[in-house]
This record gives structure tokens, sequence and C-alpha cells, in this order.
């Protein structure tokens, strides 16, 4: 397939001419109609969140023309005939037109899914603030293609292995991070992932709406957090926590920033993680410790003195 096809706005892929797919998503026309892609000067963002209206063009959104008896409803004479008959030869054009732009498993693996792949990789692997030099309009339409053209399931399933490959690649990297830049290194691991998915669940919208959501029953965002947490937090939370405590015991060891970014993400990630630290976690999470009692009132104070001369050792004044 010419590589420009993908250049078109997302509504000429011709969604609305399939009324059921092979992954069971069973769009009507009209309910498909209102998530086109509106016209490109729009923002990315309006569209994304909101769901832009469609925008009646050419070849889309044309009225259907139903049939008594074999003959179109209209071509009566003296009923509009004409009219009716333009209708249904614009009909027959969008649906050639949708036909001659079919999408081929071959089309995907060798054409979509690469672009996909790329801009994956560069979202995954971004540093904050870094520019990324990939086309969001040109991405969100490549998904909203593929999706109309019944590849829903094989682009899930490269989208997982794709995320899945890096993440353990992940793991590896803070494996043979010495205990010194551990926790820092746990922390940027943590933050860029969870940066990217700000991203990468956006752009596949549709994806999730019209197979995640419906025939899995399932979250794409949900899914791609507990990737991160089976294939990177499980494996190292047994070293992470221990240093974490650690720190804690030493002030200034790490930021104060690293550690509330750790211990809420964990959380997130896992919250019965809870159990194998509360006083730490109670440190960033409301209400993780029972309520104070007055026979523990002498502890609590005891504990703020501590905190006040560790301080002062470490020049900070009253």
């Amino acid at each position: 397939m010419e590589e420009e096809g993908m250049e078109e706005e997302g509504g000429s892929g011709g969604c609305e001419a399939m009324m059921d797919d092979q992954n069971h998503n069973n769009w009507g026309a009209g309910d498909y109609g209102r998530h086109l892609l509106g016209p490109a000067a729009a923002p990315l963002g309006d569209r994304l969140l909101h769901g832009p209206a469609a925008v009646p063009t050419a070849g889309t959104e044309l009225p259907a023309v139903p049939e008594a008896n074999g003959v179109l409803r209209g071509c009566e004479p003296g009923k509009g005939g004409a009219g009716a008959i333009a209708a249904a030869i614009n009909i027959n054009a969008s649906t050639s037109k949708f036909l001659m732009n079919v999408i081929t498993i071959e089309d995907y693996k060798s054409t979509y899914w690469p672009k996909l792949d790329s801009a994956i990789d560069q979202l995954l692997t971004q540093s904050p603030g870094d520019y990324i030099p990939i086309s969001y309009e040109q991405i969100y339409s490549c998904v909203y293609k593929c999706v109309c053209q019944q590849h829903s399931e094989q682009m899930y399933s490269d989208l997982i292995k794709k995320i899945t490959n890096h993440l353990e690649r992940v793991s590896k990297e803070l494996q043979a991070s010495p205990p010194d830049l551990y926790i820092e290194r746990f922390n940027v691991a943590l933050g860029q992932y969870m940066g990217a998915l700000q991203s990468i669940v956006p752009l596949f919208i549709y994806m999730n709406k019209f197979y995640i959501e419906t025939k899995l029953n399932r979250d794409l965002k949900d899914d791609l957090i507990k990737l991160f947490t089976e294939h990177v937090a499980e494996k190292h939370i047994y070293n992470l926590m221990p240093l974490l405590l650690e720190a804690q015991s030493t002030p200034f060891q790490i930021t104060p920033s690293t550690m509330a970014n750790i211990v809420k993400g964990l959380y997130t990630l896992r919250p019965e993680w809870v159990q194998m630290a509360p006083a730490l976690f109670s440190k960033f999470i409301p209400n993780i410790l029972p309520p104070a009692v007055e026979s523990e009132l002498q502890e609590y104070a005891a504990q703020d003195q501590k905190l006040q001369r560790e301080l002062m050792q470490n020049g900070f004044d009253r």
C-alpha cells in the first residue's frame, strides 16, 4: 500500500462502512461516526479527551437509502428519484474508495506497525523535557485506521509484546546497578515509564474503546501499569525496600522528592506492599496507620525529638 495513504484524515478509512468486525466490536455507522477524526487543524488534545464531532465531508456520513422490494425508496416517479439516485451513486463511490484502501495484514506488518513501533520506542526512552520528533496526528490516525480494518487484536498483541520487552531490559539494567545508585535508577525508570503512558494511552484510544474495553473488558492503562508491576517492581521490591528503609534512617541520603515518588508509586502499583513497611508508607500516604492513641504520645514525642536532633546535626536550625 502507498505510504501516503496514512497521511489521510482518519475519517477516510471508511469505518462507517463496517457494521461488525472479527473482533466483535459491533459498531454502528451512526455511533462510530461520532468518533471520527476531526479536521487536522483541531487540537489533538481536544479530540483525544472529548471526542470530536463528525464533520461531514465528501464520501463520509452519507445517508443510507434503504430498499423496498428491491427498489431504492425515493426513486419512484415524482418522489425525488433523482436525489435518491445521486445518493446511491455517492454511496457506491464511498464503498469503492473504502475497498481500494483495504489494509491487509501484510500492509499492517510492513507499513503501519513499524511506524507505531518507532513512536513507542521514542516515548518509552525519552527524558523529561525531550522533544520527540514524531507526528502524533499521524500515529493517532494510523491506530484509527488499523482498528477500522480489523487489526485491533494483532495491534494489541504487538503493543504488549513491545512494552514487555522494554521493561525486561529495564529490569536487567536495574539488577546491574550498584546499591548507591539503585534507588535513584529505580525512581528514574518508574517516572519515565509513567510519563510515557501519558502519551501512549491516548494515542491508542480507539483500540482501547473498541477492542480492549469492549471485547476484553479491561482498560489499556491498567494493563500497561500491570506490566511494570510484573516485570520490574515485583522483581526488585525485596531489594529496594531494605534500601529505602536504610535511606529513611539516614536523613538526606536521598532527596525527599525521590523517596516520595517511589513510595507513592509502589502504593499505586500494589497497595498491599504497605505491609512491608507501614511506618515508611505512612509518611507519604495518608491514613495508612491506625489513629494515634493517648498511651503512645510519649513515643511520638521521642520520635520528634530524634528528628530535630538529626536536622540540627545536618546544619538545620530549629
